[in-house]
Parts: C-alpha cells; structure tokens; sequence
C-alpha cells in the first residue's frame, strides 16, 4: 500500500516568460532536496525569449536566434511540455493542455499551481487596430516587423510606386514608452542606414512617427530623461506627436484624437495590454482579470495557488501593487518557487518585498536613458549601461557570447537588408510581408532590468 510520504507533490508552472521560468530555474535547484516533489512547466513555446532585446532583432542588430534560450537547455530536472492552455479547473485542481497538430488534450493534475500566464495586447476596441496593426510583443512580431520595414523599401523604390511613396515610407509607432520607443530608434537607424541602396528613395521621402499621449515620452524616467530621448529621436528625423492619440485605422491613414491623420501603411501598436482571457475567466480575478494573491504571492481564498508577473494583483507594503516588469517578475519567480516550497515542507514562507533598481531604454546610434538607484544617465554612458546590464542578465553564457559578437560585429559591418520567410523546394512561397511565416502568439515585452 502506498503510504502519504511516498506520494508525490505536483507543482504545475503556467507560462514560460520571465515569471514562470525563474520559478522553474529556482524548483529546478530545490527538488534535489526532495525526489518526490514533481514539477511541469507548460509553455506554448519551447524557448525563453529576452524581451528587451526584442527591438534588436527588428532593428537587424541582433540574429533572432541568440535573443532566444531552449527551455529544455534550461531545466535539468523540471519537466517541460509545450502546449496551450485551455482551461484551468480550480476545484478539481486540474489544468486542461492542447498540444500537437490535432490540438488534442490533456487533463494536468496539480498539488500546487502557479500562474505567470503573461498579459496579450489590448486595442481597446479602436475600429481598424486589431485587423491593421502591428505589435512587438513576441520574436514573431520581431521578425514580422522587419520584414514590413524591408517591404516596404523594395515596394517605395520601384518606379510604379512613385505616386505612393509617402505612405509606404510612412511608420506610426503609437506608444512613447519603453517598446514604443526604442522600437521607434531601432527601425529608424535601420531604415535610415538602409536608404544608400535603395536608388529612387530620398531621407526626406522616410517618415518615422511616435504618438504618445503625454508632453513628452518615457514618462516613467521623468520629465529630464524624457525630454533627452525625445530630443535625441527628433534631431534623428524622429516625428513624435505629443498630447494625442491613435482615434483608429481606415485603409492606409492613421486617424489621430485631435482631428489630423497619417497616410500610412504601417503602423506598429505598442500602447496597451490586458489581462490574460483565462486570468479573466478565474474566481479569484479581480475586475481587470489579474489574480489576487497575497503578500506570499498566494491566493487567500484558494490555497496552492500562486500568481506572478502581468497576470497577478501583488500588493507591495504601502498597499499600490507591484509593477509588471520584468525586473519584478525575475524576483517573483523566486519567492513563490520558495514559497511552494515551504508549502510542500512545512515552514515558514517569506513575503514579496522589492524596490524598482532601475529603468533603461536604448534610443539608438549607441545613446541611452537611464535611471539606476535614482540617478539619471544619458548619452553613451546610458547606452553602455543598457547593454552591460541585460547582456549580464541573458541566460546562459553561449547566448551572451553570440550576442557580444553580433554587437561587435555591427561595428564594422552594415545590417543585412535580408527578408526572412520560409518558401519551400518544389512548393508555394509563404512570403507575405502581411503574413509571415514566423508567427507567434502575443505576450508583453519588458523593458526593465
């Protein structure tokens, strides 16, 4: 007969960003103490991706396969399955998984659960966005991204489209925070740089435009460091359009609150994101669909439990919830892989407390902005932080070193102008600027230590 010491525990991680794959790392230290501990981590991609240095990959400064880390590489003794998330079942404490090709399902049962699900992009229901947009959230995007920035050169410097040269070489980014931002920088430089080979297209034809609601961008470094970056873009032939807002998207114009408009083809969305739909569907969300946990990163009303990052309501000691960065999703990961831990042997679990370190955003031709422990930074020492700070804190050091070289490189070669798709010997092409190959679902990208 099998007695209660010998059955195992099992914890179930859903998601595999920031949050959920450091609490896997961190399980994935602490069940050697304990073989009867079992751990799964779901996750619809079998890779963790760096957010922050998502731009680069848009930007053609970095391969889009060293930004990138495989979960199994990761975890020694976690266990891992790719799939997605359809339902979650808080009292029978089982979790429903799709999978495979045919999409069929799995029931996982759990012991303790932890939800770090991630938030998807929220268009606010603005006619035109979600069908005409484009977003920055996953490597996907990335990719996407460059490929329509690409395509959109090729198209504006052929001679049947001198008539519509404006719109084509026309990029709204909607957003003037930290991804609105430093995506506006990379696609600029990228786009600027790449004008010499392109014949029939003058700088003056290439319009990059950030809207951003506020009287001036990056408002979460303060209105010095905001003003900086904003100046720096601007001598760049950056347009940024303060104090408005995207109204909605009709064929190729950008409709703006204030009653102008934008002949575009493309514009780029990254101004709001919303709870996860199965966060929405739980009992214990609250009214914006994040999860209320409590100072253990537990739910009170249901017990094992545990939500951290986008998807979760952490109260800090003053009584505002925690930001969702990356930074505080990092620290999240630990405590409540801690936590489930102490749950499983009986101790003392130890409360989420963490103060914002600080913020940073690369604004392009090596200049940055920065805020670490309450001074501000700009220029080239800024830029160098950036890149010393999240080149530290890349997994793994064969993915530090690619990415190391791929910055040094860039100091001597000029960005490929290459188009990534996936047409096939002896098939269709699947090269659609509109429809790329590469495609991801949407997760939120960090911009924070």
């Amino acid at each position: 007969m099998t007695t209660n010491s010998t059955i195992k525990k099992r914890v179930l991680i859903l998601g595999g960003g920031f949050g959920g794959m450091y609490a896997a790392m961190r399980l994935d230290r602490l069940i050697t103490r304990n073989p009867n501990v079992e751990v799964t981590l779901v996750s619809e991609e079998n890779f963790f991706l760096f957010t922050p240095m998502l731009h680069e990959v848009a930007a053609g400064d970095l391969d889009m396969t060293h930004i990138v880390n495989p979960i199994r590489k990761l975890l020694r003794r976690v266990q891992f399955f790719e799939g997605r998330v359809e339902r979650i079942d808080m009292d029978a404490r089982r979790v429903a998984v799709s999978h495979s090709s045919d999409r069929h399902e799995h029931e996982m049962e759990y012991d303790h659960l932890i939800v770090a699900l991630g938030s998807t992009t929220n268009f606010f229901g603005l006619p035109g966005l979600e069908e005409c947009a484009l977003t920055m959230k996953t490597l996907g995007d990335a990719i996407h991204l460059r490929n329509e920035v690409i395509e959109r050169l090729e198209e504006a410097d052929t001679e049947c489209a001198a008539g519509s040269r404006q719109p084509l070489l026309t990029f709204v980014i909607a957003g003037g925070g930290f991804a609105g931002v430093e995506t506006a920088a990379g696609i600029n430089d990228f786009a600027r740089e790449s004008l010499r080979y392109y014949r029939n297209i003058d700088e003056k034809m290439l319009q990059i435009v950030v809207v951003h609601p506020g009287q001036y961008i990056l408002p979460e470094l303060g209105e010095n460091l905001g003003r900086y970056a904003q100046g720096k873009l601007e001598q760049r032939g950056v347009d940024i359009r303060g104090g408005t807002r995207v109204k909605g998207v009709s064929g190729n114009c950008v409709m703006l609150s204030d009653g102008s408009s934008i002949p575009a083809c493309t514009i780029i969305w990254t101004a709001g994101t919303t709870s996860h739909p199965l966060c929405r569907a739980l009992p214990c969300a609250d009214p914006r669909g994040r999860i209320s946990v409590n100072e253990f990163l537990e739910s009170p009303e249901w017990p094992g439990v545990w939500a951290l990052g986008d998807c979760a309501l952490i109260p800090s000691p003053d009584g505002t919830p925690y930001p969702p960065t990356a930074q505080h999703a990092i620290r999240e990961g630990h405590v409540a892989a801690d936590n489930v831990w102490a749950a499983i042997n009986g101790v003392q679990k130890r409360p989420f407390v963490f103060k914002t370190i600080g913020q940073l955003a690369a604004i392009g031709r090596r200049t940055g902005v920065a805020r670490i422990m309450g001074r501000n930074f700009s220029g080239f020492i800024a830029w160098w932080l950036w890149r010393t700070i999240y080149l530290a804190k890349l997994p793994r050091f064969e993915k530090k070193l690619r990415v190391a070289l791929d910055w040094t490189l860039d100091l001597v070669f000029a960005r490929d102008l290459v188009q990534f798709a996936t047409p096939r010997s002896g098939g269709e092409s699947t090269h659609d600027p509109h429809h790329e190959a590469v495609a991801e679902p949407r997760s939120k990208a960090e911009t924070t230590p």
